[in-house]
């Protein structure tokens, strides 16, 4: 009988832990937040819109820091090639010699162009610039 008494109260103790764990993780209403009212969309709509009355202020974004990449070439190695690989070794690249660079800023293409040398370092001469539309449509396309 104790057996039995002591498995009733095990079980009542995992259901009890159950249950704090379920109150805990539950998110708790936020009695600060509002529910909103129509008034406060019309008096959205009815407020002329910010881009037809001031120009776009562009300074604001200047100072913003983005990366610039030019991308030789790529190409997919196995992971047995890859542990392979020792100072020099020579990684052959889909790029072809001589064929325009690609330039990414955070990613995204945005033009190409052709290795020079400026002051005894290397630099990228930007020979073909893709339009914001040929961009999106890249976008898309991915």
């Amino acid at each position: 009988m104790t057996d039995n008494t002591s498995a009733a109260s095990d079980a009542d103790d995992w259901a009890s832990a159950l249950a704090e764990q379920t109150a805990a993780s539950a998110p708790a209403p936020d009695p600060a937040v509002a529910p909103a009212t129509a008034q406060v969309f019309q008096q959205i709509q009815d407020a002329p819109a910010a881009s037809s009355t001031t120009p776009v202020d562009i300074a604001r974004v200047l100072d913003v820091p983005v990366q610039l990449t030019a991308e030789i070439g790529r190409t997919r190695i196995t992971i047995k090639n890859l542990l392979q690989l020792s100072q020099g070794s020579v990684v052959e690249l889909d790029g072809l010699a001589g064929q325009p660079l690609d330039v990414l800023i955070n990613g995204y293409l945005i033009a190409q162009g052709e290795v020079v040398v400026v002051n005894e370092k290397y630099g990228i001469r930007l020979t073909d610039i893709v339009t914001p539309s040929e961009r999106m449509q890249k976008l898309a396309r991915a």
